[in-house]
């Protein structure tokens, strides 16, 4: 579920971060610039772990900072395909199953298609219902802990949005405001990850124990 990735970069540092030794003020700037981040084609980086080579610090003209290339490695986020996790039931649509990983990561879906057989959603419970046999329904229930196997990685590039769009955000934010509703923006998750729930061992943790 976490990888270490080596990363290069060319980081500044800002006069007012001289008073730092070079190690900490590195970091300091690192962890500004990539924690908490979607790194493209590679995970969620969570912290810089550590610094492996530094070189000597250059100046620009006009610029009092210092800038220095450094190779670091980051402790980066990123389940593997077919790895096997579990997680928290934060929603239930009839497209399927919204998860979140409590204070980590909540970009992560399961399609219905990818759901045990013969699975429906019923409006009425909010939840998707597993008839596991003529007898028996089991149900995903919203807060429930649920296991779940990793199908996919998806990553978007996720571009500035243009003046026109911009302009068609704020009328549309602004309808929402005057109709008293909340507006939800429809940005797409730079990294996202899709899941299934079709095995012995899947599904509600307590359905298992």
């Amino acid at each position: 579920m976490f990888v270490l990735s080596k990363i290069s970069e060319l980081v500044r540092i800002p006069p007012d971060q001289f008073h730092r030794d070079t190690i900490s003020a590195i970091t300091h700037q690192l962890n500004n610039a990539y924690a908490n981040k979607v790194i493209p084609h590679v995970g969620l980086c969570l912290t810089v772990y550590d610094i492996l080579g530094v070189d000597e610090g250059q100046l620009k003209p006009g610029d009092g900072a210092s800038y220095i290339n450094v190779i670091f490695r980051a402790l980066v986020f990123k389940p593997f395909v077919d790895e096997v996790i579990t997680g928290w039931i934060s929603k239930c649509t009839a497209e399927g199953i919204k998860v979140s990983l409590l204070g980590l990561f909540n970009d992560i879906f399961i399609p219905r298609n990818m759901l045990f057989e013969g699975c429906y959603y019923s409006p009425d419970d909010n939840a998707w219902i597993w008839p596991m046999d003529e007898e028996t329904k089991l149900y995903f229930d919203v807060n429930e802990k649920i296991r779940f196997r990793i199908e996919q990685e998806v990553f978007v590039d996720v571009k500035p949005k243009s003046p026109k769009e911009r302009e068609q955000e704020e009328h549309e934010r602004q309808q929402a405001e005057e109709a008293g509703v909340p507006y939800i923006e429809t940005k797409p998750p730079a990294y996202a990850l899709l899941g299934s729930c079709q095995t012995d061992g899947t599904g509600l943790v307590s359905w298992w124990e």
